[in-house]
């Protein structure tokens, strides 16, 4: 099997800002098509229970059903509900940017695949949406024992009505698809094991506040991982192409011909 080529740096640096584009590129025109995907979402709240049902189901069969033990552990601490409330709505919007920015700046040739990447999550993750539409925990009828934590406790921004068209997305958790998909762009960046031990901490930090704000179950974030194992796996598809390695591309010549490969060139 030949050796996977190196991934080319994007082709926005050859102009000047060529950050800038990538930027609108990323979230001025993707982000608007992932939103129109999710309101594609049209299905009834009992078909959306009934998935969650099934889900808690799976969970309690495998005895890792603790959502609910973890939230009302937590609900005594008002503070500590309320630094989850900020980290679930603001860190899985800064953290890609931060690693865009790294990658763009410091690692140019990983930048193309794990952008592509990053865009090919969104394909599992939008069929998911659209097929197996899930109720998080904190939209549950009350005797589930589930409470939505922003309506009670400290957080950025309150639910509003628009995201109310959002709330049956909760599978797979795209929290932990972007966390990932973080860790892994931007390891041979971070040197210090302390860094390294930091960074890898990461997705698991954010299970547990996906789970203790009441937005998503552990299966959610195991569809993450699989969101952003096909989203690589898609990225890095091209790189294994057989002709990948075997053209090359031509030698500009100016008035002479190179030799043939397996000819002998005398040289003077």
């Amino acid at each position: 099997m030949p050796r996977p080529v190196p991934s080319p740096p994007p082709r926005s640096k050859r102009v000047r800002g060529g950050f800038v584009l990538e930027a609108v590129g990323i979230w001025v025109v993707l982000y608007p098509i992932f939103t129109w995907a999710r309101l594609l979402v049209t299905v009834s709240a009992d078909h959306a229970f009934r998935n969650a049902e099934q889900i808690i189901g799976w969970e309690q069969r495998l005895g890792i059903y603790r959502e609910l033990a973890i939230q009302r552990w937590s609900l005594a601490y008002p503070w500590f509900i309320g630094f989850w409330n900020v980290w679930y709505g603001s860190v899985h919007f800064f953290a890609p940017i931060i690693t865009f920015i790294a990658l763009y700046r410091f690692d140019p040739t990983r930048y193309t695949r794990w952008r592509n990447a990053y865009f090919w999550m969104l394909v599992p993750v939008v069929i998911c949406f659209l097929f197996y539409p899930l109720a998080p925990p904190r939209l549950l009828p009350t005797s589930f024992g589930f409470i939505d934590t922003r309506l009670l406790y400290f957080g950025v921004g309150k639910p509003a009505a628009e995201e109310l068209r959002f709330a049956f997305s909760a599978m797979p958790s795209m929290h932990i698809a972007y966390a990932t998909w973080v860790v892994f762009a931007v390891w041979p960046l971070v040197r210090p094991r302390w860094g390294k031990t930091l960074l890898a901490s990461y997705p698991f930090l954010v299970t547990f506040g996906i789970v203790v704000t009441g937005n998503h179950y552990f299966f959610d974030a195991v569809g993450g991982l699989v969101a952003f194992t096909i989203g690589y796996a898609l990225a890095r598809w091209r790189d294994w192409w057989p002709w990948r390695g075997v053209r090359q591309p031509r030698a500009r010549t100016r008035g002479r011909t190179e030799p043939a490969i397996g000819s002998s060139a005398v040289s003077r």
